[in-house]
């Protein structure tokens, strides 16, 4: 018997008949065999949401389907990745968020007759229609405020970050009771509207990153622990966490730290013991959680085991600490450094899923949930061949945000500016892909969704 099933419930010695839906996929194209524990997983990794069996020459699934619908919400998301050669692994210790380049091609401007070819994103198992935790969904603020807002109180978050590292390097004490006012406000404007904060912490300039890299992995931190549904007191706890985690750096010396460049071997190693001097700075200061101490010494550490400074792995890793790993490296890659131009949001996404070990899958698929497929102030191509900046998630669906059309990238000319919601039922266009802001040559896009 021919039976449709979602992903989830796939297992070994059952007998694959196809694929579900139109039964195609850019990379799966085999059918009718027994499936092995790997092949479950990779078509799994592959975002695919159902297959279909033949329980006559293989394993039934006999809870599927259930005795009642569940109004679709076991549904998964297929974002299909146009790539099917996997994408090469970085480094040990390539996105070191201080200094070390990912290793990874940049992207290349393309030649000025040719017209840009639509990059899809990488595949990441996500709810197509599920919303956003209710804890998380923003009040009715309209963005634009929040974005002013937010820029107001990144720059109050920044001075303090600078205060505070320059006690630390005096000597001084370090105390988490200082950030605590600030992590509140934050934890306000991320309940209010997720996407704000977070956008404007990402732009920073080179002089400003350690600062406000601080207050960005603080907001990212809120924002997944809300989307992972933890208590109010580890939010808090989460959000403390990220804004002290690179606390260390500040007693490392400062030709290191602000060198321009990438960093030496012998430079490399000194910057490696900065979670170890953020735990003992944060130690001897007194009042810091174990949460606090925790995302300091081990924000570095990989799922696979292959981190710093203690090499943990998998779930010895603190949940906290592997919260943190995720959200220091995507505003560590999705910023612009002097030795190294930033991804984008949404291609930050995409190199950091392919990055089979570096994080934990459960985590990293909370987080692309929290931030979106498609994050705030993505380029996009869209099916008609225009162009757009991603403006707003859509609390409903990963895949269709509210987008700021601009350019036809067919014709290669600026179109009128408007404002489209592709999840509206009037709205026929749909992603296509992502593209690069540097391949287009458009170096202002911020401008077309920040206020001001």
């Amino acid at each position: 018997m021919i039976k449709a099933i979602p992903i989830r419930l796939a297992r070994p010695g059952m007998w694959f008949h196809r694929l579900g839906g139109d039964g195609t996929h850019p990379v799966f194209v085999r059918h009718s065999f027994l499936l092995t524990a790997q092949e479950v997983d990779v078509l799994r990794r592959g975002g695919v949401a159902e297959i279909l069996i033949d329980s006559e020459r293989g394993l039934d699934c006999p809870d599927w389907p259930p005795a009642e619908a569940d109004d679709g919400a076991e549904a998964l998301a297929e974002v299909a990745d146009a790539h099917p050669e996997p994408e090469p692994q970085p480094e040990p210790d390539a996105v070191e968020d201080a200094h070390e380049p990912v290793v990874a091609d940049e992207p290349q401007p393309l030649a000025p007759e040719a017209p840009a070819a639509p990059v899809e994103a990488t595949p990441v198992v996500a709810p197509s229609s599920a919303a956003r935790p209710v804890a998380t969904r923003r009040a009715q603020r309209a963005i634009e405020a929040e974005l002013q807002s937010a820029q107001k109180l990144c720059m109050a978050a920044k001075d303090k970050m600078v205060e505070l590292f320059s006690e630390a390097r005096m000597g001084k004490a370090v105390s988490p009771s200082a950030v605590e006012p600030l992590v509140e406000e934050i934890s306000a404007s991320v309940t209010r509207h997720p996407d704000a904060l977070i956008s404007v912490a990402r732009l920073k300039r080179h002089d400003d990153y350690t600062y406000l890299h601080s207050v960005a992995v603080c907001a990212l931190m809120i924002a997944l622990a809300r989307q992972l549904r933890l208590p109010a007191d580890q939010i808090r706890e989460a959000g403390i966490g990220g804004m002290l985690h690179d606390i260390g750096k500040a007693a490392m010396p400062l030709q290191v730290l602000n060198k321009p460049g990438a960093l030496t071997d012998d430079e490399f190693r000194i910057m490696k013991a900065h979670p170890v001097r953020g735990f003992e700075m944060l130690q001897e200061g007194g009042g810091a959680s174990s949460a606090a101490l925790e995302i300091a010494l081990h924000h570095h550490e990989k799922y696979d085991g292959t981190g710093y400074p203690h090499g943990q792995a998998g779930e010895g890793i603190e949940l906290l600490s592997r919260m943190g790993a995720v959200c220091d490296v995507y505003d560590a890659i999705s910023s612009n450094r002097p030795y190294k131009k930033a991804w984008s949001p949404a291609e930050s996404v995409r190199r950091m899923a392919a990055w089979k070990g570096h994080f934990d899958p459960q985590v990293f698929n909370a987080f692309v949930k929290s931030i979106g497929i498609y994050p705030v102030g993505a380029l996009v191509r869209l099916q008609s061949d225009l162009l757009a900046v991603v403006t707003e998630q859509n609390d409903d669906s990963l895949l269709t945000p509210k987008v700021r059309i601009f350019y036809n990238a067919k014709k290669r000319e600026p179109v009128f500016i408007r404002d489209l919601d592709l999840a509206s039922p009037n709205c026929a266009d749909r992603i296509a892909g992502i593209e690069s802001p540097e391949a287009w040559c458009f170096p202002q896009l911020d401008k077309l969704w920040m206020p001001g």
